[in-house]
């Protein structure tokens, strides 16, 4: 019965030192799946940087002008100006009294009347 004994509890000793190596390995794994991971949000993060750099660059005001300047005849493009914009208290919004259901044209008819 002992010699019995002694072969259940090597056995089981066995089964848990397989356990525990499987766990260990699985655990390995996924920490240089993490380190993996970790590098390629760090890549990206320095990627998303250059490609903000880049349109930073490539928005310039001066850079803009110019090139709308160069393609004016294909474009029709005009310089901005102070004049082209407005004060919010200017825009003409609809009536929020009015009852904005029914057809579009009848909607239309509605906002058309109300200026």
């Amino acid at each position: 019965m002992r010699g019995f004994l002694v072969f259940v509890s090597a056995a089981g000793v066995i089964g848990l030192a397989y356990w525990a190596y499987s766990v260990n390995h699985a655990t390995q794994q996924a920490l240089a799946q993490k380190r993996g991971l970790e590098r390629e949000i760090v890549q990206l993060g320095e990627s998303i940087d250059v490609q903000e750099a880049e349109w930073a660059y490539l928005n310039r005001p001066a850079r803009l002008r110019d090139l709308a300047e160069a393609n004016f005849d294909d474009l029709e493009l005009i310089p901005m100006q102070n004049y082209h914009f407005s004060h919010p208290e200017r825009i003409p919004y609809p009536d929020p009294d009015i009852e904005l259901s029914g057809a579009p044209e009848q909607v239309m008819g509605v906002l058309e009347d109300s200026e």
